[in-house]
């Protein structure tokens, strides 16, 4: 200190989301300037090393695995450092994950501060990814980057004879807030990390709670709060960094800045300590609330339990994690088509609607929903003539997907409507001034979009609902036109993976199909996965195939699984994937490169794409894996893809 006063500082830096690197890098280039500008407690954001806003992310361990490293690393960059920082970290406590603040210094981890209460109202969900530091036993101290750290919401860490505490945005918020019982613990300083979004008329909300809190208290305040860079998916976060001194407001940042910033001031502790001795109130509160106390042992297993030499790997795995072996499978899809077509049998009542509007193109996707509307409409007593299956020929149909599709509908007994979208499309090219012999993203586009307008229009005329067709392995690689076939009124096909998609259509054709019926669909389950949206060759056979494109069905599949149910990184699921498409007992055989070629389509495609998956229609949960934005899935559009790339890059190097 000097004259009594600490000077400290509170960062908002720039962050990519779930960009551990890109983080890690604004965090030490702050660090680096305000050890040049004498600050003594440097605070950054909650979560400022993966970002705030990572949500399903968090889950997945290549994220809190590249976070611990980033640890590692900003631990060594203050080795030579006088600065304290206070940085945001996701962290593994036993069998939880908690929102941590981290205390570094000198090259030494000092302490770890859990958060304790965690917001679940509104657009917060935190509860969903973290615990609280509720369950950190007493005086607990854990193996951390190499260190023996102590971790409880009740640290008080004290530099150059300052005591201060740490407490996590919603702390503040909480009745009774964890920084009370620190101040009257001895804690001088209280730091926030934070993460809270921007909205009309919260920021001068938070003024007061920050001043006020600090008031009562009688402490210095400092809060800083996650800033550009954060995810604007549903929220935006405008960065806001306050310090504050007994109800005083010393430095503000400026809000909705682009640019990294650092709030620095000093706080007065000796003036500080003037005011406690002076406020009985505070002494008797002191009183009343007895010192609080951690403690717990730590118990080290010997390293010589482990012995990776002789660690070789015995276990096998299913390359259809979807898709049940044996006599499960016929219990399993007539469980699932149940599911589905209840699913919209409910919709329907509840809409009190009598029609549903459905493109049948003679592809797999679009017959199990069809099966579904007339498993739906049956349990409800409704005549399948409310169906209304239109088929949509265009440049790039071919005849047996056309057939197929008129064969179904009239064996399911539907009211059969075609509309072919040729010309229509055709005016649409003159309109833009695109050449319809360039086969572009545009060529294609516009035939799905003509397609949906015709759905949603006719679904209009006739009062009825259109019925989507996407299943869960498209939302996933985001193998969809954006309000095209990726919009719908009710969904039923959203969680049923491609794989699965097949034996769902095969176990209608084989226990609930007539012979005619039954015969069109095994046509339809041999036909190639297409969209059919690039003309056909001279023999008029399908051209454009959508595994030659975005690869393996069951390779995506098996990706998706182990990354939506367990949130494996990159290199396990690689490992994996070996393993369980290596030929034996008939099972597929892929290549290591080929492997990884479509990992990297897989995982780019799955991050690039989850703009689609926040904006979908309704649709019923099926089996574990969901991408709803409304259930199992919540991930930032804005969520960056590199840490991941950048593994399976490592993965390629390695081989080669």
């Amino acid at each position: 200190m000097t004259d009594g006063m600490i000077k400290v500082a509170a960062a908002i830096p720039q962050v990519r989301v779930a960009d551990v690197a890109f983080n890690t890098n604004e965090i030490e280039n702050i660090m680096a300037r305000a050890e040049g500008m004498g600050v003594a407690v440097l605070c950054f954001p909650e979560l400022s090393l993966t970002a705030y806003s990572c949500q399903d992310l968090f889950a997945q361990q290549l994220l809190l695995d590249e976070a611990e490293q980033a640890m590692l690393k900003l631990i060594e960059f203050s080795r030579n450092l006088n600065l304290t920082v206070i940085v945001g970290v996701p962290f593994r406590y036993e069998q939880v994950l908690l929102n941590c603040a981290a205390v570094i210094q000198g090259g030494k981890v000092h302490g770890i501060v859990p958060k304790t209460y965690l917001p679940n109202y509104k657009e917060f969900y935190e509860q969903r990814w973290f615990a609280s530091s509720t369950v950190v036993r007493g005086g607990s101290t854990i193996k951390f980057c190499g260190q023996n750290v102590p971790i409880s919401s009740h640290l008080i860490f004290c530099i150059d004879d300052v005591k201060f505490g740490v407490e996590i945005c919603e702390d503040l918020w909480a009745p009774i807030p964890p920084s009370s019982l620190l101040v009257l613990n001895g804690a001088e300083i209280i730091f926030n990390l934070s993460a809270s979004n921007d909205i009309i008329g919260k920021h001068g909300y938070l003024r007061s709670l920050v001043s006020g809190q600090s008031a009562r208290a009688i402490c210095g305040y400092v809060y800083t709060s996650a800033g550009y860079g954060e995810s604007t998916q549903d929220v935006v976060y405008g960065g806001k960094a306050i310090i504050a001194e007994n109800g005083r407001f010393l430095a503000e940042s400026l809000r909705f800045s682009m640019e990294a910033q650092i709030s620095v001031s000093e706080i007065d502790v000796e003036r500080l300590r003037s005011e406690r001795r002076q406020n009985t109130s505070f002494a008797k509160s002191m009183e009343l609330f007895a010192p609080l106390s951690d403690s717990t042992t730590l118990i080290e297993i010997s390293a010589d339990a482990y012995r990776p030499d002789i660690a070789v790997p015995t276990r096998t795995f299913d390359p259809w994690p979807f898709v049940p072996r044996g006599e499960e499978l016929d219990a399993r899809c007539e469980e699932i088509l149940c599911i589905q077509s209840e699913g919209l049998a409910k919709r329907l009542a509840h809409t009190n609607a009598k029609t549903v509007v459905i493109g049948v193109s003679g592809g797999l996707d679009s017959t199990l929903a069809l099966l579904v509307c007339t498993n739906a409409f049956d349990r409800l007593g409704l005549s399948r003539k409310g169906i209304v299956g239109i088929t949509m020929p265009g440049f790039g149909t071919t005849g047996r997907t056309y057939n197929n599709a008129i064969k179904l509908m009239q064996a399911l007994g539907i009211t059969i409507r075609e509309i072919n979208i040729s010309a229509a499309v055709t005016q649409h090219f003159l309109d833009l001034g695109h050449d319809a012999s360039v086969h572009d993203v545009t060529y294609e586009n516009s035939q799905a979009r003509e397609r949906t307008q015709i759905l949603m229009d006719v679904a209009n005329q006739m009062n009825g609902l259109v019925v989507g067709t996407g299943d869960l392995s498209e939302l996933a690689l985001g193998w969809a036109t954006y309000n095209g076939d990726h919009m719908s009124m009710y969904g039923v096909n959203v969680s049923i993976p491609k794989t699965l998609v097949k034996h769902l259509v095969s176990w209608v054709a084989r226990n609930v199909a007539d012979p005619v019926s039954r015969e069109t669909l095994l046509d339809i389950i041999d036909t190639p996965i297409s969209p059919e949206l690039i003309p056909a060759d001279k023999d008029d056979n399908i051209t454009q195939k959508t595994e030659d494109l975005v690869g393996p069905y069951e390779l995506h599949d098996f990706f998706l699984y182990h990354v939506l149910r367990f949130g494996f990184r990159p290199s396990k699921i690689f490992n994996m994937a070996k393993r369980a498409f290596d030929g034996h007992e008939r099972n597929a055989c892929y290549d290591e490169e080929t492997i990884l070629k479509w990992m990297s389509v897989f995982y780019r495609r799955f991050f690039n794409q989850q703009f689609k998956r926040s904006c979908l229609p309704d649709g019923p949960k099926v089996g574990s894996c969901s991408l709803s934005p409304r259930g199992d899935w919540r991930m930032p559009s804005d969520a960056v893809s590199s840490e991941w790339l950048k593994e399976i890059s490592n993965l390629i190097a390695a081989r080669n």
